[in-house]
């Protein structure tokens, strides 16, 4: 005989089945997965960058399988939405990625969008403000508290994504080259990246995902930033993110940020905001916690 517990308990059980989502919030190195009904109390997976733009559906669906689902196979039938956000998932390309998971998950509800729409819903929920991500890559947008109003294209590593990475990286490089850098920061980076200039050009120039490289420097960069040199450096570039893009969107919103650059060099990235008069919000790491609790929420 089942008592009002047992029955309270069942009903709790098939609510939280009931609303079991999978988040994923997507840059050009990394793809963060997050499996559960709240944002504290998720399965967390982490696989290789997923970009349509780069990538074909042959080698994203390749991801998902060895990568994602060895983690999901206990749960998968009990998954019922998948939201999807990420680097390159431009309305034109968002269907490669659609297909892709759709390869997986059949009968599951599957949204595919930006990952500065995901930024945006993370960092402002349901109210205004100026969103921005500065990971390998950049991106910036004016939200109205739905969706995206208005976005400065970033126009990738070669010709923008200022206060990136892979942004940061090719100016220290091209800095240190140029002998514009101390020649001790120079010769530590150097011995750091154990290449001789040629190989170091190689790899900018010739070798496949050079913008994961070149923000593969942003560490070494963040461990020398209490020097005079390199401050300046950063509040450069961090200066170039707000003229070329943010000032787009006006003055009156505060501006937040997420990615791991912006999480790691925030004092710098606040000192340039107030210098260029701009208000900061909110500074998140990773969007993923934020994201699963707004589907939960709005």
């Amino acid at each position: 005989m089942t008592t009002v517990t047992d029955n309270l308990l069942c009903l709790i059980l098939f609510i939280s089945i009931r609303i079991m989502i999978l988040i994923a919030d997507s840059g050009a190195t990394k793809t963060d997965w997050c499996l559960g009904t709240s944002g504290t109390g998720c399965k967390r997976i982490q696989t290789e960058g997923i970009s349509p733009f780069h990538q074909s559906e042959e080698t994203i669906r390749n991801i998902i399988q060895f990568q994602l689902l060895p983690s999901l196979s206990p749960v998968l039938t009990q998954i019922r939405s998948i939201f999807f956000y990420g680097a390159g998932c431009t309305p034109s390309l968002a269907g490669i990625v659609r297909q892709a998971l759709s390869t997986y998950f059949p009968s599951q509800t599957i949204a595919v969008e930006t990952d500065l729409l995901g930024a945006a819903r993370a960092l402002c929920k349901d109210q205004a403000g100026i969103a921005c991500i500065l990971g390998t890559g950049s991106n910036s947008c004016l939200y109205d508290g739905s969706q995206i109003t208005h976005n400065v294209s970033p126009l990738g590593y070669i010709l923008g994504d200022e206060g990136s990475g892979a942004y940061l990286g090719k100016r220290f490089i091209g800095d240190c080259l140029k002998k514009q850098l101390p020649s001790f920061i120079c010769d530590g980076l150097f011995e750091e990246l154990k290449l001789t200039v040629p190989e170091l050009l190689d790899k900018v120039y010739r070798q496949p995902q050079a913008s994961r490289f070149l923000a593969g420097i942003a560490p070494y960069i963040h461990q020398n930033k209490s020097v005079p040199e390199v401050q300046a450096f950063l509040q450069d570039c961090f200066h170039a993110f707000f003229q070329r893009n943010v000032s787009a969107y006006g003055h009156l919103l505060p501006v937040s940020f997420t990615g791991s650059v912006a999480w790691f060099f925030q004092d710098e990235i606040k000192e340039t905001a107030i210098q260029a008069g701009f208000t900061t919000g909110l500074f998140i790491k990773n969007p993923i916690n934020e994201l699963i609790n707004y589907h939960l929420t709005y």
